[in-house]
């Protein structure tokens, strides 16, 4: 997606060679029309998969996945990641392993909201290892519902997340690529290597 990946230079940094820092318009500050775009983006790629449900991980997942639930007109439920005082009873629950924050969480969601037949998207800002997904795929699957897709506002293609998940059998779309972030230099996987 030009526009994302536009923003990516003009807004992101890299901090490491394996850390991206998209807090300009992504993860902290959130630039709505962006957000819009993206949602219809996914919307685009997603629309023939007959999604009922969007789920995501909190924070950063839930703007690109609201906006995509607006355009898919489904609802849209993010997995917690701390224990709620309303939030205590027929939950589902995963581990994920967070690489930037170094620090492994337990994520939750209502059974109530995911049901059998449910066909659902799953929607994060970030792929690299592949941890989140997993721990979403995971809650989804423990409500016997399907996973129909997986989409990713940002790859970081250098790592395995993405081949993990395919190799799994899931359907990922990412929206940005990106191949390399040596040297504080941010480079995309070039359009033909990228797989739709």
């Amino acid at each position: 997606m030009e526009k994302l990946q536009n923003k990516i230079l003009q807004e992101g940094i890299a901090l490491s060679d394996s850390v991206l820092k998209v807090d300009r318009f992504l993860n902290h500050q959130i630039d709505p029309q962006l957000m819009q775009e993206i949602g219809k983006e996914f919307a685009n790629r997603f629309e023939q998969e007959g999604i009922t449900k969007i789920v995501t991980l909190e924070s950063s997942g839930i703007a690109p996945a609201v906006m995509a639930g607006l355009m898919l007109n489904v609802p849209v439920i993010f997995a917690r990641k701390k224990k709620s005082l309303t939030l205590t009873d027929g939950l589902i629950t995963s581990k994920v392993y967070s690489y930037t924050k170094q620090e492994t969480n337990e994520i939750s969601v209502s059974n109530k909201f995911l049901e059998k037949a449910e066909k659902v998207l799953i929607i994060d800002d970030f792929l690299a290892n592949g941890q989140a997904a997993l721990a979403l795929t995971d809650i989804v699957e423990k409500a016997e519902a399907t996973v129909a897709g997986i989409g990713i506002v940002i790859e970081k293609a250098f790592q395995d997340g993405g081949e993990i998940l395919k190799k799994k059998g899931y359907r990922v779309e990412s929206l940005a690529r990106i191949q390399s972030l040596a040297d504080g230099k941010i480079e995309f996987v070039k359009e033909k290597e990228q797989v739709r």
